[in-house]
């Protein structure tokens, strides 16, 4: 698979126009990471110590996709693959069971985050222009929204109840009614005929990752170093705000995901943080390179897709941009699990 990744890196990378010997040199790279499970540029140690029942000791991580730009929000569909936004092409991506890659959606404004409800439809944060990386990024005036996109198109919100817009969203999650909770500073949720209402204020919460229990009765949120919950009422609001765990004295908690035993697992600096449906600290998965977010999905269900901050440049070192210049390289790695994901939705 990493020569495969290499194949697709040069097609990248020929078009870019940096040429075949260095295509040649970044394949080289990867076969011997698939040999000898060496680092590569920008990566770190990542030895699994395993966590009962959720994953073994000894698992490897394998490199499956890379970019010079983002690969975000990431869920798991149907047929086992995963789609995840890519803001700076404004598409949405797919990676087959296969690790091939396809373009799943186009015209997103700058779909950030991704999420797929029980009937199928993909919810997305649009950006728009917030992005300093984006060449129009202080001329455009179209407004960050809430919206589906398919499997068709409906603005869901691109302003709070007050008029204030949006600002640069981070995450969401379907709620399976036709809306959706969202984070942007604070928490908040939008339902299907667009009332926006606030589930945590900004004053309060350091908001990033949004995550719904298998169950949908709890609203998981990060908060840097900590995951709050609320209680879900059928109306879709969230209430009873409290401490759901702390990640073992990491920070940057980001991205979540849960399995079909109410697992909750948290992308942080660190690695992937995993926490009992009671809130019960369970252990960490260490990453090669930061985690942003991450999805179950491939056979039964069995296997994580994490998506990871940086990623290997044409001249086989760790891809850098000139000062100033956001970097926005990309990789996604996926690694075997013992535990399964919660097959009542797609994340």
């Amino acid at each position: 698979m990493p020569l495969q990744l290499s194949r697709a890196i040069c097609g990248k990378i020929t078009r870019m126009k940096f040429g075949y010997v260095v295509c040649l040199v970044t394949g080289l790279l990867f076969m011997a990471h698939a040999s000898a499970q060496q680092l590569l540029p920008g990566e770190r140690e990542a030895v699994v110590a395993g966590i009962p029942g959720v994953i073994d000791a000894g698992t490897k991580w394998q490199l499956i996709w890379a970019d010079f730009k983002t690969a975000d929000g990431i869920v798991g569909t149907a047929d086992g693959s995963v789609i995840f936004a890519q803001e700076q092409t404004d598409t949405i991506r797919k990676l087959d069971v296969n690790d091939k890659e396809f373009v799943y959606l186009t015209d997103t404004h700058g779909g950030g985050s991704v999420s797929m409800d029980a009937q199928g439809r993909v919810y997305a944060v649009q950006r728009t222009c917030t992005d300093s990386a984006r060449p129009f990024y202080q001329s455009c005036p179209e407004l960050p929204m809430v919206s589906i996109l398919a499997p068709e198109r409906k603005l869901l919100a691109n302003s709070f109840s007050d008029g204030k817009p949006l600002g640069r969203l981070n995450d969401l999650i379907a709620d399976g009614k036709g809306g959706a909770y969202f984070t942007v500073g604070g928490a908040y949720h939008v339902s299907a005929n667009g009332a926006v209402t606030t589930v945590a204020d900004p004053n309060s919460i350091r908001s990033n990752g949004i995550m719904l229990s298998p169950d949908g009765l709890t609203l998981y949120v990060t908060n840097n170093t900590s995951v709050v919950a609320f209680d879900v009422r059928p109306d879709s609001s969230a209430i009873n705000r409290r401490d759901f765990a702390t990640l073992n004295g990491d920070n940057g908690g980001d991205g979540m995901a849960v399995d079909a035993t109410g697992r909750l697992y948290v992308t942080a600096n660190k690695g992937i943080h995993v926490l009992s449906a009671d809130g019960k600290y369970l252990g960490v998965i260490p990453t090669p390179r930061r985690p942003i977010s991450l999805a179950f999905s491939g056979p039964g269900k069995k296997t994580l897709y994490v998506p990871m901050m940086g990623a290997v440049g044409p001249n086989g070192k760790e891809w850098t941009t000139p000062e100033g210049v956001r970097n926005t390289a990309m990789t996604i790695y996926k690694i075997a699990m013992v535990a399964e994901g919660f097959k009542g939705r797609p994340k």
